[in-house]
């Protein structure tokens, strides 16, 4: 995506402004440059303004479960006019640590992580806990009948049995995404919200970025014309020892040749050296202070007992001489595919959202969701040693319906007798299908982070770029260097290189500072629809929504590990529709729908439900 000289970004961005302020209504012209401005400034009550709700009158009272990373991501997207944060829960300390604190790691990461006391206006941390209950154990926080939601931000494995015994208690539940780690949990967290009459919603936050929906109003105005491809990638230039899914493990680890290695305590010694420093300011010395606090709590996460949450030790994943413990797991949940998800469910289950969303835009029910017909992929441990499930390249190609398909035909590899693949062959020949389609391709690598992230919608009219969720830029069909307004026609909308733009209003409105991701908008919206009670008026990401996201990147997860099995050959599904239905027990992977009820079911005699 970074591959665009300054010139032709620029010109991006007054096309696309000249777009979005061009529609022939004057009322929607307004509104949209209102928008603009509002996700660019990220104001009070700009996601109320632009997605039709409004403040409670009174703050949802929440509990966050796990305040790591990702949860104290969220915890700054809190807005204290609508939900009221009762409790905590995390088992390290380093979390609830940073939950009250916020996150001073860098300069940035306490823009996107600031922590409670922030948030709310506490002056310490004591103040901070006369309103905030901490908690170790999960099953124990939601018991508090004073809460009336959760935010479940743990490691993927744990997504739903928190998020099911949650709903159970009768609270409202708001989790990361990926859903969760398999397609049966998925189903099985969407109809426990439908028996508990529960408001699910799975931080799938493009969903609520004011940026991403003026772009698929765009794509509904007919500027980009019929969609044909979309290319999406998260090129990262994570490598061996400079991981971030690979934190330090707290306490020290060993390495290859049998020295300790303790990346923790070194950090704190070079912190306390620079801190004693009489030439170090008093103002660098405040800085230093807090992250020696936070690096401290760091190193305190050693004595947790993982063993007792549901993390293991492993004897076997590096060979002799070296166990992966229990902590290990804990912390670098990521990497195994027994916690974690990999780059598929972390990164890839975004842009491929994303992109659903795109093509739904151009069909004929407008918000009904368009699932994909195929996928081929490929992927691998490529880069790093034998230190993790995960892979670090995935390359997926995926086949959606385009405009007009005709359902009634058939798609896929198969053989003449069975629809199948012919074992005979090895890779099966594909049966061409004539229909419309639109392909997208999807592409995460570690070691490269060339292109950085995001996404290229490519029509028959024009092209539209989402650039790291920051900007979007539009090209008519002759090229980046062209300049362009907007004409109409007929019912819909052209780019025309001879029409002139005014782009200035929203440009100036837009002003520097970046949009909002839409973290803030999709718990606003929540809390909302909890305040309401109306059943009927669910959050944009919910439960049946979020499970056709997980569907997509798990069947192209699975499709990754086929390819490297030699009794298949290859690594091509063909979805079926029945995945996607909530309803049905068909899941493109173990275990079944009735073994997940069974585990639910000991979950509820556990906690006496």
């Amino acid at each position: 995506m970074n591959n665009l000289s300054p010139e032709e970004r620029e010109i991006g961005r007054g096309n696309y402004y000249a777009a979005v302020t061009a529609h022939d209504n004057i009322h929607r012209r307004d509104f949209m440059v209102r928008s603009i401005a509002a996700g660019g400034m990220a104001a009070a009550g700009v996601g109320g303004m632009y997605f039709g709700y409004h403040q409670p009158r009174n703050p949802v009272r929440i509990c966050i479960i796990g305040t790591g990373d990702e949860g104290n991501v969220l915890i700054g997207g809190l807005n204290p006019d609508y939900v009221q944060v009762k409790s905590i829960c995390d088992i390290r300390p380093s979390s609830i640590h940073r939950a009250f604190h916020g996150d001073w790691a860098t300069p940035n990461t306490i823009k996107v992580r600031p922590g409670l006391m922030d948030v709310y206006g506490w002056s310490s941390e004591a103040e901070a806990r006369r309103h905030v209950d901490v908690y170790r154990d999960w099953e124990e926080a939601i018991q508090d009948p004073d809460i009336e939601g959760v935010i479940i931000a743990l490691p993927l494995h744990l997504h739903a049995p928190v998020a099911v015994a949650a709903m159970q208690q009768g609270k409202h539940v708001l989790c990361e995404k990926l859903m969760a780690h398999n397609v049966t949990q998925c189903k099985l967290m969407t109809r426990t919200a439908n028996e508990t009459n529960s408001f699910l919603s799975v931080g799938h936050q493009r969903h609520y970025s004011i940026l991403y929906d003026n772009a698929v109003n765009l794509i509904r105005w007919g500027l980009l014309g019929e969609i044909h491809h979309i290319r999406a990638q998260w090129h990262r230039n994570n490598s061996p020892g400079k991981d971030s899914w690979a934190p330090p493990i707290p306490g020290g680890e060993k390495s290859v040749d049998g020295r300790l290695l303790n990346p923790i305590v070194d950090q704190l010694k070079a912190f306390h050296s620079v801190y004693q420093d009489p030439s170090t300011s008093s103002r660098d010395r405040a800085q230093l202070a807090r992250q020696i606090a936070q690096w401290q709590a760091w190193d305190q996460d050693q004595t947790v007992e993982a063993s007792k949450y549901d993390y293991i030790d492993d004897h076997n994943v590096y060979g002799p001489g070296r166990v992966r413990t229990a902590l290990e797991e804990l912390v670098r949940w990521r990497l195994w595919d027994r916690t974690g998800g990999g780059l598929m469910a972390e990164l890839g289950s975004h842009q491929l959202d994303a992109a659903s969303i795109f093509i739904a835009a151009l069909g004929k029910e407008t918000g009904k969701a368009v699932h994909p017909l195929t996928v081929n992929a490929v992927g691998g441990r490529h880069l790093f040693p034998v230190d993790r499930d995960a892979d670090d390249h995935v390359y997926c190609m995926f086949e959606f319906p385009g405009q007009g398909y005709d359902y009634s035909f058939d798609v896929g590899y198969k053989d003449t007798a069975n629809n199948l693949p012919d074992p005979k062959k090895g890779i099966p020949s594909y049966n061409d299908d004539p229909q419309k389609k639109v392909v997208v391709s999807y592409s995460s690598i570690n070691g490269n982070g060339f292109g950085g992230y995001g996404e290229v919608v490519m029509g028959t009219k024009a092209t539209l770029v989402l650039d790291r969720e920051k900007e979007a830029l539009l090209y008519p069909i002759q090229g980046t260097y062209a300049k362009a307004g907007v004409k109409k026609k007929g019912a819909s909308a052209i780019l025309d290189t001879s029409a002139s733009g005014d782009a200035a209003p929203a440009q100036a409105a837009a002003g520097s500072a970046p949009p909002s991701r839409g973290y803030r908008e999709e718990i606003e919206h929540w809390a909302w629809c909890i305040s309401q009670g109306d059943i009927g008026n669910q959050p944009r990401c919910n439960g049946p929504v979020a499970l056709a996201d997980a569907v997509i990147a798990l069947t192209a997860k699975q499709a990754i590990k086929n390819s490297r099995n030699p009794s298949i050959g290859h690594g091509f599904i063909q979805f079926q529709p029945e995945w996607f239905e909530v309803e049905s027990d068909a899941v493109p992977e173990a275990p079944s729908i009735s073994e997940a009820r069974q585990v639910r079911d000991r979950e509820k005699k556990n906690l006496n439900i």
